[in-house]
Order: structure tokens, then sequence, then C-alpha cells
């Protein structure tokens, strides 16, 4: 049953993790199609600039290009209604945006036949203006390049692939029909600018595997962002990054399982009392202070906070990662704490005393909360003896109690363990042996 429970949770999980990627990717895919439609407007309003410029300061040249018969008229006629539908089209993916919808598929390919369709229309005008032969070969073919180009920032291989198809069949569309026909010379033509359609539809497909691999690294991007997330959101802010990157790279499974693990609860003693003569953002710096040298400690020693608790927290060895020695961490690292604690408390006008206590045994450990905010935590015996122990420091006068199981564990490097006796524990039935180090 709990295997089930378990599996559920986790396809539940794995869900809401799915779609936040897939959002998440929509919304890069969008924002990208947003930078297109603003390089697209300045690229139509720089050429429109230019010919402008050629037009009026130029007049020799357009007579010369275009046969006099080019008219600013025609700039408008492409440059006027190409920004006014991006206009449109930027404003409609932002409405998308905002909703947290995907623009349709349909609309995009939409888009992309209209846009292509503008430099025809230019290579039409050029056409009349200059002849057909004269047409081809100068700028207007260009002008499907830019399209092509500025495609990959969809991000998408099949729309970069249209707007290469429509730019090649429209191309050679225009130029065989304005070609004259019959004859050998004509056939041949025929050949030329299929070979040129040829080439233009190969460039959107090799603009559509450049997009493509782009949207490849931003969904490797956003789900290595998405699963640093969850597991932040699951162990909590204070896991270090070595912890966070370990558990991205190895994978450590979330669900409830049950560990071994040593279980350590840390209490700074009499620290309310201290705080009550003391402005709230000096009681805030000292325990910062104070917890940031504990935490870095943990770090080095495989340790991590599983959570904080007011001037306290509880620490775990052996979980969420897999240790053989979670004992000798745990102890090494409260021997170290108690050094670090010494030497800030002799550089400070309000030292603390710490409390430790140190337990292992099974515990069950997983995602527990509700289905919309859950924490990775331990629950079991030995995180309630773990906390019983570390309690008695205040009874006994101590700063460091550890159990027998730990005191077992650690064989002959616990030589200077001071036994403390079978004392009574809060709960508990019947005494239990209690070992004191530091």
């Amino acid at each position: 049953m709990a295997e089930i429970l378990t599996t559920k949770g986790e396809a539940a999980q794995g869900a809401t993790v799915s779609a936040d990627f897939h959002h998440a990717l929509m919304r890069e895919v969008m924002t990208t199609e947003l930078l297109r439609i603003k390089v697209l407007i300045a690229t139509a309003a720089a050429l429109a600039a230019i010919s402008l410029l050629v037009y009026f300061f130029a007049p020799e040249a357009v007579s010369r290009v275009w046969h006099g018969n080019l008219s600013p008229v025609y700039v408008f006629y492409v440059t006027i209604p190409l920004i006014l539908f991006e206009i449109w089209v930027h404003g409609a993916i932002s409405w998308h945006m905002r909703k947290g919808r995907d623009l349709p598929v349909v609309r995009r390919y939409i888009g992309v036949l209209v846009e292509t369709s503008l430099p025809t229309v230019v290579l039409a005008l050029h056409m009349n203006s200059m002849g057909p032969q004269e047409a081809l070969g100068f700028v207007a073919p260009l002008i499907y390049f830019v399209f092509i180009i500025l495609s990959t920032l969809r991000l998408d291989f099949w729309l970069s692939t249209f707007t290469g198809f429509v730019a090649a069949v429209e191309l050679f569309y225009m130029a065989v029909f304005f070609h004259p026909s019959g004859g050998g010379a004509a056939e041949t033509s025929i050949y030329y600018h299929a070979a040129r359609s040829a080439i233009i539809l190969i460039c959107g497909m090799l603009a559509g595997a450049v997009g493509m691999q782009l949207r490849r690294q931003f969904a490797a991007s956003i789900a290595a962002a998405t699963a640093r997330d969850r597991i932040t959101n699951l162990f909590g802010q204070h896991v270090s990054p070595q912890v966070v990157e370990r558990l991205m790279t190895e994978g450590a499974g979330t669900g409830s399982d049950i560990r071994r693990v040593a279980v350590m609860f840390v209490d700074f003693r009499s620290f309310t009392a201290g705080a009550r003569t003391r402005s709230p953002q000096e009681v805030v710096d000292r325990l910062d202070g104070a917890f940031a040298v504990l935490v870095d400690i943990l770090d080095r020693h495989g340790g991590i906070v599983n959570k904080f608790l007011g001037d306290g927290f509880l620490a775990l060895f052996g979980a969420p990662f897999e240790t053989g020695d979670a004992a000798h961490q745990a102890v090494a690292a409260a021997r170290e704490m108690l050094a670090a604690n010494e030497r800030t408390n002799a550089a400070t006008s309000w030292p603390l005393r710490i409390g430790i206590g140190i337990h292992i045994g099974e515990v069950v450990a997983g995602n527990i909360g509700s289905p919309r905010r859950k924490e990775y935590t331990v629950i079991g015996d030995t995180v309630n003896f773990a906390a019983r122990l570390e309690a008695l420091n205040k009874d006994l006068g101590s700063q460091f109690l550890i159990s027998s199981a730990v005191r077992e564990a650690l064989g002959d490097d616990c030589k200077d363990a001071v036994s403390r006796g079978e004392i009574p524990v809060r709960g508990y039935e019947h005494p239990v042996h209690v070992w004191q180090l530091g």
C-alpha cells in the first residue's frame, strides 16, 4: 500500500514538474519570438529609411537602376503593412503570455505565410520597375534570407522550414511566371531558378536545425533550473549548493523509504533570555552568524540541515544520500561545532552555549506535506529520541550527548566518551544509557 501511495505521489509530482517545465519552455520560446518581431520591425524600418535616403539623395542612381520608375510610395506599400502586422502579432503573443497560453500553431504558420510573402510583393514592384531579369538579380530575392535567418528565433524546425519553403516556392513562381516562355533557353532558365529556390529551401531547413539546437539548449537549462527549484523546495533553501548538485547528478530518490540515519539536534542554550535585552536586529545578526559557522561545518562533513527550529536546527547524516559512516561524520561535525563556537564566543560580547544530541537508527525519510507544499524530512522514534537526548544537556549540564547506538557505531574512535548512566527520558518507559562527549 505504501509503495502504491509513493508511486502515485511521485507520478503526481512528476506531472507537476513536467507541466512547469513545458510552461517555462513555452514562455522562453514566446520571448524569443517577441525578440524576433522587434528585430524584424527594426530591420524593416532601417531598410525603408535607406531606400528613402537613396531616393532623395541619389536620384540619378534611382533613375539608372529603376529606370525612373521607383516611387517613395512603394516603400510604404510594403514596410507599413509589415510593421503594423508585426505590432499586431507582438500584441497577440504578449496577450497569450499574460494568460499563460501558447500561441495556436495555425496562427504561427499563417504569420509565416504573410511575412514571407512580403518580399514577393517587393520583387513584383521591382520587376515592374526594372524588368524581370534585373529584378531577379537585384536585392529583392535576398530579402527572403532576412526572414529565414530571423526564423531561427522561433525555435521551431518546421516553422523555419516552412519559411524556406514559402520563400522558395514564391521566388520560383515569380521567376518562371515573368520569364519569357519558349525555346531551350526557357527550359534552362527553369532549372536555373529551381536551383536557386532549392538553396533557399535548404537554408530554411538549416535555420530550423539551428533553432532546434537553441531550443534544446533552452530546454536543458530550464530542466536543470526546474530540477534545482524542485530540490530546493523539497530540501529547503539552506541546503548547500554542493548537496543540490549531488542530488541533481545522482538523482537521489525523494520517495518515502526507510533509511539508517544519524540524527543531530542542535540548540543554543538560554538564547531567548539573552535576546530579551537586545534589539531584534542584534538577535538576528548573532543567530545568523552562529548558524553560518555551524552549517558550513555540516557541509564539510556531509550533513544537511533538514530544518531550522527557532534557535536550533535538525541535521541529518545518511539522508538523502546513503553513507556507511553516518555516526562518524555526525560526531566529527559536532566536535568541530563545539570548538568553532568556543572561538566565536571568545570574539563576541554575547557568548552562546550549544547543546547537541545525536542518535542513529532507522527513520522514514521522504516528502511530507500537503499536495501544494511538500518538504523532505525524517520521521520516527530515532528523531524523537535524538530531540530528547539534546534536551538532556540542560539537566546534565553538558553540551554533547550521544546514544548507546552511536557509541557502538563509533567503536574505538570514541574512547573519550563518558557514561552518564541510565537516565529517565520523557516519553520512554525505561531509563536509557547516555554518553557524554566533548
